[in-house]
């Protein structure tokens, strides 16, 4: 009885497919690269609009210090929680997605922090968070 002896052929990787991609890539690029310095050189006068129609900035996060002893103070200045309240509320008005960050003293109760977040709360601030620093190395 004859044995038959199968040998298979190592698989080859055709690479052309892939370099006729990229070399595509590089034309499509470099196209659209001279597209848009001739867009940028065309004579054109846009269109102007009045200040009023300007839109508003986009707000900065506020700042609210919770010091060790419980005295809060938002933008360096000592405030109570309603008066804190209340000047975050009309803050809001202006900017409807006003953000929030609490920097407590790492030596003060946790109880000061989280009365002043639930103050933030309380005006209807939703972009909260908490300062912390890293640790040095010892």
């Amino acid at each position: 009885m004859a044995l038959k002896t199968h040998f298979d052929e190592t698989p080859n990787v055709n690479l052309t497919p892939m370099i006729d991609i990229v070399f595509l890539l590089i034309i499509f690029f470099m196209v659209g690269t001279k597209f848009t310095e001739l867009e940028q050189q065309l004579q054109l006068e846009l269109p102007q609009i009045s200040a009023a129609d300007q839109p508003n900035p986009q707000p900065v996060n506020r700042v609210i210090n919770v010091y060790r002893d419980g005295r809060v103070a938002l933008e360096q200045e000592l405030l109570s929680l309603d008066e804190l309240i209340e000047q975050l509320r009309s803050a809001r008005t202006q900017h409807n997605r006003l953000g929030v960050i609490v920097r407590g003293d790492a030596d003060g109760p946790l109880q000061n922090v989280a009365t002043v977040l639930g103050a933030c709360r309380q005006a209807g601030i939703s972009d909260l968070g908490i300062s912390v620093r890293l640790a040095k190395k010892e």
